[in-house]
């Protein structure tokens, strides 16, 4: 089933010590570009996570945000430095003895001195951090995913449509062939008569020039190969997902083949059809942007 290229999905999830918050949100590009907004701290995880999106994801401009909260005070603990504060004990006592004063200094008031108490960032569990990272990931994208399908859904709906009206355009330009070289064989014998009078008409004359006209103006080829293009856009809308550069060559070869229909028209009617089919080719083109 096709996928388009928008799409969002969004999860929270927490343990014990933490909480992880992933939001992804996608728009049509020629590529697989992304882009993944997220603490330093969690920088460790890129490659992981850039292939985790590879399962999900083949083509568009998709942009991650992830956040990360402590819970607890458990990512820092107290560090007390023994030395700093002997040695700070040490200096106190040394003035205390030079200038004959009391050593009255007591333990809170030492604890206060700088760095005897200072606050260590503790390591992080990389382990623990990435079962809950790829949980809230996985959820995130299954609901991206399922965006995506839905929105692709909807647009093959379109798609199938406007290749219906294309090949309803294809069949009048096939029926119109034949009208317009009988229509061009009247006004030639027409013609013929009022410069002639009743002069026999030369018939292999006229045969000659109504093959030179039939080949001037025959579409065959490119009706039958249009014809094609949309028979094989139609069996590639059926057959999953990952198809939307394959779509785009299709429609570049379908408006190839509309143009040299309008550039052999020599009727109204057909130039008008034709028109119309490139009409719903660019409009074709234009959904095929939204498909990955």
């Amino acid at each position: 089933m096709i996928k388009s290229m928008t799409g969002f999905g969004r999860c929270e999830n927490t343990d014990e010590y933490r909480r992880i918050t992933a939001e992804i949100k996608s728009v049509n590009h020629r590529y697989f570009d992304i882009n993944i907004r997220m603490p330093k701290k969690l920088n460790v995880f890129e490659t992981a996570i850039r292939a985790l999106l590879k399962d999900y994801i083949q083509r568009g401009k998709v942009d991650i945000f992830i956040t990360y909260e402590e819970l607890s005070g458990h990512s820092a603990a107290v560090k007390y430095n023994r030395e700093l504060a002997a040695e700070y004990l040490s200096y106190v006592e040394n003035i205390a003895a030079d200038f004959g004063l009391p050593s009255d200094i007591s333990a809170a008031a030492l604890s206060r001195y700088p760095e005897v108490f200072s606050m260590e960032e503790q390591p992080l569990d990389e382990e623990e951090i990435w079962i809950l990272l790829e949980r809230t990931l996985r959820t995130a994208l299954e609901q991206f995913v399922d965006g995506r399908l839905s929105e692709g859904a909807r647009l093959k709906e379109d798609l199938l449509s406007k290749l219906q009206n294309m090949l309803l355009g294809v069949d009048k330009v096939e029926a119109r062939a034949p009208e317009i070289l009988a229509e061009y064989r009247s006004r030639l014998e027409a013609k013929v008569h009022e410069l002639l009078g009743d002069v026999q008409m030369d018939e292999a004359r006229l045969s000659t020039e109504m093959v030179l006209f039939a080949d001037r103006i025959c579409t065959d080829e490119e009706t039958v190969r249009l014809r094609a293009h949309i028979q094989s856009m139609l069996d590639t809308l059926e057959g999953g997902d990952g198809v939307g550069r394959k779509l785009d060559f299709i429609a570049q070869e379908m408006n190839r083949e509309a143009n040299t229909i309008l550039s052999k028209a020599n009727d109204l009617e057909t130039s008008n059809t034709a028109i119309e089919l490139k009409t719903e080719i660019e409009k074709v083109r234009e959904q095929i942007q939204n498909v990955e």
